[in-house]
């Protein structure tokens, strides 16, 4: 549960950094905000790096953490939060789909049904319920992507991390990604704070969003896969929408019928 209000709220907090800063400049501080807050403890960590895990511990830093970091804050240029956060519920089926293409993971026939089924939830909320091709959402597609990242970054974690702790998995993830994205902040053009008033604040949003949404969020994900059972700890997305719904009507947005039965699919 408070995974899931973690991770429910962050997608209101990229909106709100969002109106301040690019896609690219959310992601990027995002990721290097949670290096600098690793910074301190890698040295003494460091013993615990194993080469035979720098394989995987990549996966974890770029695929899990800091791609699905740009593709939500590109989507949420174009669709709102709480559509976003729906979309995050695919992540139990693209884990299950992963684990069954390359990790070898048992699968039944009413989990392939529960794959269906939620892909067809999926495929609603990103037609919005209309009847015509051209009103599909493409941006919505960068957050099927990141879930799909999801799934595999969480299958690697329960295969081939199973030895190493979650908060030691989240640091190392932020350490090799860190150095990318404080490079790529070197090539942004940040705005003026005196034609922005709401700079500061914002920017204190992404470091919230690094904060709890990215450093804390990671480290209990982690922690969940390794001592539960991979599908229940990837269904913690089912409950995300429900946060993210809650802080987007409480911001204003509006939610329509045809999207709530849609996400009652998945």
């Amino acid at each position: 549960m408070l995974l899931a209000f973690v991770w429910g709220s962050s997608f209101i907090l990229m909106k709100k950094g969002l109106e301040s800063f690019s896609n690219a400049q959310v992601a990027s501080i995002r990721i290097f905000a949670g290096f600098i807050f690793f910074s301190p403890f890698f040295y003494k960590n460091l013993k615990y790096l194993k080469k035979e895990n720098i394989r995987s511990l990549l996966i974890v830093g770029f695929v899990g953490t800091a791609i699905p970091a740009y593709l939500f804050t590109t989507a949420q240029t174009q669709i709102n939060s709480s559509l976003a956060g729906m979309l995050n519920s695919l992540t139990p089926l693209f884990t299950l789909i992963i684990g069954w293409l390359f990790y070898r993971s048992h699968i039944t026939f009413r989990k392939i049904s529960g794959i269906a089924l939620g892909l067809i939830g999926a495929m609603g909320l990103i037609y919005r319920g209309t009847s015509s091709l051209s009103s599909i959402n493409f941006y919505s597609l960068f957050v099927v992507l990141a879930t799909i990242c999801y799934g595999l970054t969480a299958n690697e974690i329960k295969s081939r991390l199973k030895e190493m702790d979650g908060l030691l998995i989240t640091m190392f993830g932020f350490m090799l990604t860190g150095p990318v994205a404080a490079c790529l902040l070197l090539f942004e053009t940040f705005p003026d704070p005196a034609s922005d008033p709401n700079l500061l604040v914002n920017l204190i949003y992404v470091l919230l969003l690094a904060l709890f949404g990215s450093v804390l969020a990671l480290i209990l994900f982690n922690n969940l896969i390794k001592h539960t059972p991979l599908l229940f700890s990837v269904s913690v997305t089912y409950l995300i929408p429900i946060f993210a719904i809650l802080w987007g009507v409480i911001d204003g947005e509006s939610i329509s019928l045809v999207q709530l039965l849609w996400m009652g699919v998945i």
